[in-house]
């Protein structure tokens, strides 16, 4: 997958890592079937987002999650869980998230491909 991607990409997403807790999608899966209560964030594009998702998503893309996750999630102290396509975007916008105050966020590495290809549910529309 990082193949893809350019090496100032690439940077500014382990300088992200580097502040960020990072989780499996197993680990996510385990905690949903634990019935722990945490906000989980798809910060992917609209047209990803429409395709297919984790079930009970919350969608607040990458572009506009800063300006409107304080009306979403109001609590900062709120667990939120972020996941993109592969674990990058997911990093840089939690590393935002905690700038602007909140306290408990995780990436979660593999994202949405490594869900899909660990054979968990997905929804996808009618």
């Amino acid at each position: 997958m990082a193949k893809n991607h350019s090496k100032l990409f690439l940077d500014i997403v382990d300088d992200a890592k580097s502040r960020v807790l990072e989780c499996t999608v197993h680990d996510v899966k385990k905690r949903r079937e634990q019935g722990e209560e945490f906000h989980l964030i798809d910060v992917r594009e609209d047209h990803e987002f429409h395709v297919g998702r984790i079930p009970g998503a919350l969608h607040l893309g990458k572009g506009i999650i800063e300006r409107d996750v304080e009306a979403k999630i109001p609590d900062s102290t709120a667990l939120l869980i972020l996941y993109c396509g592969g674990g990058f975007r997911s990093a840089l916008a939690a590393d935002n998230l905690q700038k602007m105050g909140y306290t408990q966020v995780i990436s979660m590495d593999g994202g949405f491909s490594g869900w899909k290809a660990a054979g968990y549910e997905i929804e996808t529309p009618d």
